[in-house]
């Protein structure tokens, strides 16, 4: 969650600033914060000088490859929308874009696909919703590691494209005929086709990781044992009826179909719980519907104009 207030430039309030989950920060020292702000300055039709108070709060772990970085952009982006009165459209998304690659898929609800684009300015790298959200989803982590990684998804993804020649063919035969038929899968509701392109989707990814140099290791033996139960549980149940994805960290996206989520929580709570430790937590969600701005809850005091006090509880 992101809250943004804007005032006056005055002695008192000189200087664009950010507090994020406890900690003070300068924009200007925040280079991708900066950029983001900039871009939106340019766009704004209101207040685009004024000075900007930026509160920003992370209900998931921090840099754990559970997209916290998207949605921390993607909450600014829309904040700062919401600030300089700039509507919602493609040419947003680009800006998201600029502080988090993912964040511009995460300004819509639904399915979103992120457009690669070919210009060298990247105006035409943007994102485009494919379909509205749905019902027939549900949506489990598995939070196994909650410590900051050891290689950031930017740096990593910067390797992998510099050394990885699986990268590349993966780039050009892979991505662009597994988006058509994940997204006809997802709109015709068939499982068994998106939970088996999704998870080969993710191993490849990973694999990509392993072909870099020096390799870039995100899955852990924990990571592991988790992709090894869902695929115990799909053979016990003859069918595809969970599929796992692992973004850039060890951590494990589980979906699953409504109609199934419940047993198989019961069956990964029994089987988890005879090995302690691997499971720290578990997040129980679905696919949503976009950004959503909370009128009755603000990180921001609005006399003092500074945060909250413990304002990350807040949310």
């Amino acid at each position: 969650m992101t809250t943004i207030t804007a005032m006056k430039r005055s002695d008192s309030f000189n200087k664009d600033r950010l507090w994020l989950d406890g900690e003070e920060l300068l924009v200007e020292n925040s280079e991708r914060v900066k950029t983001v702000l900039k871009e939106m300055r340019k766009r704004a039709t209101r207040f685009a000088d004024a000075v900007v108070h930026i509160v920003s709060a992370n209900s998931f772990p921090t840099a754990a490859g559970l997209a916290s970085s998207a949605a921390g952009y993607a909450a600014l982006t829309i904040a700062l929308a919401d600030v300089f009165a700039v509507p919602l459209n493609a040419d947003l998304t680009t800006v998201a874009r600029m502080g988090s690659g993912s964040a511009c898929r995460s300004l819509y609800g639904g399915l979103v696909a992120w457009n690669a684009g070919e210009k060298k300015d990247g105006t035409d790298s943007f994102a485009v919703k494919i379909a509205p959200k749905s019902s027939w989803l549900d949506i489990t982590i598995f939070v196994l590691n909650a410590e900051k990684k050891h290689t950031s998804s930017t740096s990593g993804m910067v390797r992998s494209v510099n050394t990885s020649a699986l990268l590349g063919y993966r780039a050009k035969h892979v991505v662009s005929p597994r988006i058509e038929e994940m997204s006809k899968a997802y709109k015709n509701q068939d499982f068994e086709t998106f939970g088996t392109l999704m998870m080969r989707d993710s191993n490849q990814f990973h694999a990509t990781c392993l072909d870099t140099y020096p390799p870039v290791f995100y899955l852990t033996d924990d990571s592991r044992k988790v992709i090894n139960f869902v695929h115990a549980a799909n053979e016990k149940a003859g069918r595809i009826r969970a599929a796992y994805t692992f973004d850039a960290g060890p951590n494990a996206v589980i979906f699953t179909q409504s109609k199934d989520t419940k047993e198989f929580l019961r069956e990964a709570e029994k089987h988890f719980k005879q090995q302690e430790g691997v499971v720290q937590s578990v997040l129980n969600t679905r696919i949503g519907d976009g950004p959503r701005k909370l009128d009755k809850l603000s990180l921001i005091d609005a006399v003092t104009l500074m945060p909250k006090k413990n304002y990350s509880n807040l949310i």
